[in-house]
């Protein structure tokens, strides 16, 4: 008998513990952006160029003050866009093992909140309307209830908590620790 295959040994050991850490589940829910910062330049370059044409006749008329208003426009728009930007840095991690689930939200702010469940105790609840599908998901263990996946559509919602219901029963099973 080789020591790698031996009872006793720390292979064996380790082998658990890694099976035990190794992720059922990884996921990172971040709000969608349809528009990027190459995007962002395209828009504001046209915006800028439409802004200033439509104001030039108003400034040969005398009329200079409309030239203003749209450059008040063109900063209003900026802000937005900055906001939504802002905004879009907000994500939440949801990563499920046999030994916990593990639910990391950071606000668009930066503001870090992080619960640990134990998956055996964690069920998902969902709420749901017969016109637009699943509205809400809130994992809940032990008297506490935390929302998630808010960012998602009612669609994409639905496929994720598909697949976390599966990584949780999964990780409720245990580990597979590659015995026949």
């Amino acid at each position: 008998m080789t020591p790698g295959n031996s009872l006793g040994s720390d292979s064996f050991g380790s082998e658990i513990a890694d099976a035990s850490q190794r992720p059922v589940f990884d996921a990172t829910i971040t709000p969608h952006r349809s528009l990027g910062q190459n995007g962002f330049r395209i828009v504001m370059t046209l915006v800028c160029l439409a802004s200033v044409i439509s104001s030039l006749p108003f400034v040969l008329l005398g009329a200079w003050p409309v030239a203003g208003f749209f450059g008040l426009d063109i900063v209003a728009l900026f802000v937005a866009f900055h906001v939504n930007f802002r905004h879009a840095r907000a994500f939440e991690r949801i990563v499920v093992t046999p030994l916990e689930v593990f639910l990391r939200k950071v606000s668009h702010h930066g503001r870090e909140a992080v619960w640990r469940f134990n998956p055996a105790w964690t069920r998902l609840e969902r709420q749901t309307d017969e016109d637009y599908g699943l509205l809400a998901l809130t994992l809940v263990s032990r008297g506490q209830s935390v929302a998630i996946a808010s960012a998602l559509s009612p669609q994409e919602r639905s496929g994720f908590a598909d697949a976390l219901g599966s990584a949780l029963s999964s990780a409720r099973r245990g580990p597979d620790y590659g015995t026949p």
